[in-house]
């Protein structure tokens, strides 16, 4: 497994978030095992989304992709997203 960590702005959680929500199947598509999403405590509409994804090139290709581009302009992003690649060494629950 890997993550692929995205931070951006967003002009309203409220609108954001159900286009997110609707990008499941597409995320399903290009490997996703799962997500959680964080809000900024000093900005609530800065958005990062920890993606748990199969492989990496899964999660370029969506990171790439023209519906991935859409969603992103439909749900009111407002800065360009910084993304961040991560191959697992561990993980421990407690």
């Amino acid at each position: 497994m890997a993550t692929m960590i995205v931070r951006h702005k967003v002009a309203s959680f409220e609108s954001w978030k159900p286009v997110f929500d609707g990008m499941t199947d597409l995320r399903k598509k290009h490997g996703w095992l799962g997500h959680i999403v964080l809000r900024d405590a000093s900005d609530p509409n800065t958005v990062t989304v920890i993606n748990r994804v199969k492989t990496l090139d899964g999660a370029k290709a969506y990171g790439g992709s023209p519906e991935l581009r859409q969603a992103m302009q439909k749900g009111g992003v407002v800065s360009p997203p910084e993304v961040t690649f991560l191959d697992d060494a561990e993980e421990l629950r407690y």
